[in-house]
């Protein structure tokens, strides 16, 4: 006699949600609530184009053609380069999306960061008032850090500070795989923290052995940048 298989259960959003929480969640509180009600952010592109007249500071980084994408709008007074609001958009998942709602709220608070002291944060920074976030996302805090990062960068060019430029670049470390130091820099925030691991990630030093010391000098680097 032939088998039969049974007819499939429909399953309902409880039973998913009853399978999801059975599990340890990766997100905290604070992360679900900047998710689920993101601060700052423009909820349409006309809100954006419109907010772009008034903004003295934009900068964006990434494609949402090929993968995450994030722009910020900034309004700075220029009499004491305190900024006063933050905007923004994304094209990214659920960590950037929390991550960036509290980079805002942490920028314009309490009157607003100087520039200075916007430059200075962290993406650590941000982990720590998310409560946590799973390590292999901590490289989408970085997204609306370096976003801001642009902003300020065309705000000074806007306002004639152009000595306060910061330009991040990249550079080839190692020929033979073709690593710059951001590709280093990405292992690192995805939680490569030694060489090894770096090794093990972009295969960088095999050959040319003479760049293993600039390789682990750009890893302590990006350690102490990002994880102080």
């Amino acid at each position: 006699m032939e088998s039969v298989n049974p007819a499939p259960v429909p399953v309902s959003h409880q039973d998913v949600k009853a399978k999801v929480e059975a599990r340890k969640w990766f997100y905290t509180d604070v992360v679900k609530e900047h998710f689920f009600n993101p601060k700052n952010i423009f909820k349409t592109d006309e809100e954006a184009v419109e907010y772009e007249k008034e903004a003295n500071g934009v900068g964006q980084v990434g494609s949402p053609a090929c993968g995450d994408a994030m722009k910020i709008w900034i309004k700075v007074d220029e009499n004491s380069d305190i900024i006063r609001e933050l905007k923004w958009q994304t094209f990214g998942c659920a960590s950037a999306i929390a991550s960036t709602s509290m980079l805002s709220v942490m920028v314009t608070e309490n009157g607003g960061m100087s520039t200075d002291q916007a430059l200075e944060l962290k993406p650590k920074d941000i982990v720590n008032r998310l409560v946590d976030l799973p390590s292999r996302k901590f490289h989408c805090s970085v997204l609306g850090d370096k976003a801001l990062r642009a902003a300020i960068n065309d705000y000074f060019k806007r306002t004639g500070q152009t000595d306060k430029i910061k330009i991040e670049g990249a550079r080839i470390i190692d020929d033979d795989t073709k690593t710059t130091d951001k590709d280093i820099e990405e292992a690192v925030l995805e939680g490569a923290h030694d060489f090894e691991a770096v090794q093990k990630k972009l295969k960088v030093g095999i050959s040319n052995k003479a760049i293993i010391p600039e390789v682990e000098d750009l890893i302590r680097f990006y350690k102490e940048k990002y994880f102080g």
